[in-house]
C-alpha cells in the first residue's frame, strides 16, 4: 500500500507544471492556449409581425374553406399564426361588417366646442339668477336697516 502511494506521488512530481496547468484549463473550459475562442453568437431580436387587412381577410377566408379535421391546424402552421389570432381576426371582420351595414346617423355631427359653449352659457345664466337673488336679499336688508334705524354697512365702514 505504501508502495502504491509512493509511486503515485512520484508520477505527480515528475509531471511538468505545464501539464498540470493544461489539465486545469481543460477542467474549467479555458482554451486560451492557442485555440481561438468560439465566435460570439448574436441573437437577432424578434420583431412583431404585422398583417395587413388583406392578409387577415385572406387567412380567415382560407380557414373558413377548411372542412376536414386537421386542415385548420395545417393552415396555422403553414402561415405561422396562432389560433387566437385567427379568432380575433374573425371577430374584427364581423364587427367591420356590422358597422358597414348599420344605418348612419343623420344630422349634424356633435361638435365638442359647441357643446362646451352651451355648458358655459348655461352656467352663466345660472350664476346671473343667483346674483339677482343675492341683490334682492341685500336690498331687503338695507330697507330693513333703514326702517329699524340701524346703521348700514356703508355708514360703519365695514365695507373695507
Amino acid at each position: 500500500m505504501v508502495a502504491v502511494l509512493k509511486s503515485s506521488l512520484m508520477t505527480d512530481l515528475s509531471s511538468s507544471p505545464e501539464d498540470v496547468a493544461q489539465g486545469a484549463r481543460r477542467a474549467t473550459g479555458d482554451t486560451s492556449s492557442g485555440a481561438a475562442p468560439p465566435a460570439a453568437e448574436v441573437v437577432a431580436t424578434a420583431k412583431r409581425r404585422q398583417f395587413s387587412a388583406a392578409e387577415k381577410r385572406r387567412m380567415v377566408a382560407a380557414a373558413n374553406r377548411c372542412t376536414q379535421p386537421g386542415e385548420i391546424g395545417a393552415l396555422l402552421r403553414r402561415e405561422g399564426i396562432y389560433s387566437s389570432m385567427l379568432a380575433t381576426w374573425r371577430k374584427q371582420l364581423a364587427a367591420a361588417e356590422r358597422s358597414a351595414l348599420s344605418p348612419r346617423q343623420r344630422g349634424p355631427k356633435p361638435d365638442a366646442q359647441a357643446r362646451h359653449i352651451k355648458h358655459l352659457n348655461r352656467d352663466n345664466a345660472r350664476l346671473r339668477r343667483k346674483l339677482e337673488r343675492a341683490e334682492l336679499i341685500i336690498d331687503a336688508q338695507k330697507k330693513l336697516c333703514a326702517a329699524l334705524g340701524l346703521p348700514s354697512a356703508e355708514e360703519t365702514g365695514e365695507d373695507q
